[in-house]
């Protein structure tokens, strides 16, 4: 399927490996330009030249933590106008209620509430201006089904999904269509952390680990990086236009809910 956006240009966050790369690599395949940033340079830039060569589209690299002001900015600034933003940041750690206090919260809500807030406030301007936009925010299963580990995701993607849930509405008479992807477990490094996390609690191996966490998923597998890039790209597309404000599973059926 030809999804319209050849031509397009894409700031990707969290870009440089797991589900940003995939999202990164879906766009270029349609023939998007990319704006890539992580915080580590030199994964970062060994992706940008793979993708540059794959998909003979224009990329560049900024290595920059997205959560801090200043490297925000570097990354807008590099970016310039856009038409497609991804925002996608890692998950804080799993642990529980009592572990946590004020500013394990803050730096939770700053990396998965507030900074795709900051991001969509900077961009938005321009994409009203010409007609046309796509932003996508890479969440969690759990704004749907919360996970009772995940007490620090759970808080910020769910503050999150409430501000896009309203800004949606409002932009998408301009041309302008804000959704949100919801991954459930997929082969990522996120995946080996949980799995670790289970392995502690359960007193169990790795792979035994592995095998209880796909138990409860119904596909009997992780999701693909690949799979959820498609997803991603097609949000993106032409074709996604009378899409506004979703929340849209991609999780093997895991979470048992009927709406």
């Amino acid at each position: 399927m030809d999804l319209g956006i050849s031509g397009k240009r894409a700031l990707v966050c969290a870009s440089s490996k797991g589900l940003g790369r995939g999202c990164a690599e879906a766009l270029a395949e349609a023939g998007v330009d990319l704006v890539l940033n992580a915080r580590g340079a030199e994964a970062l830039e060994a992706t940008a030249e793979e993708i540059r060569s794959r998909y003979g589209v224009a990329v560049t690299a900024v290595a920059a933590d997205i959560t801090d002001e200043a490297g925000r900015a570097r990354v807008l600034e590099a970016a310039g106008d856009l038409d497609i933003l991804v925002t996608n940041a890692g998950g804080p750690p799993p642990g529980l209620w009592s572990d946590w206090g004020r500013e394990d919260f803050i730096k939770a809500l700053d990396a998965n509430m507030l900074t795709p807030i900051a991001l969509m406030t900077a961009i938005l301007p321009g994409m009203i201006d010409k007609g046309w936009g796509r932003v996508v925010n890479v969440t969690s299963q759990s704004v749907k089904a919360p996970i009772p580990q995940l007490g620090l995701s759970n808080a910020a993607r769910t503050g999150l999904t409430g501000y896009v849930a309203g800004t949606a509405r409002q932009v998408a008479g301009k041309g302008v269509n804000i959704n949100n992807l919801l991954p459930g477990s997929h082969a990522t490094d996120r995946v080996i952390a949980l799995e670790t996390a289970v392995s502690k609690a359960q007193n169990v191996s790795m792979e035994e680990a592995r095998k209880i966490r796909w138990s409860a998923i119904p596909s009997g597998r992780y999701g693909t990086i690949e799979e959820f890039g498609a997803m991603c790209a097609f949000l993106c597309s032409q074709h996604a236009g009378f899409i506004v404000g979703q929340n849209i599973l991609l999780d093997g059926g895991q979470t048992n809910a009927t709406i």
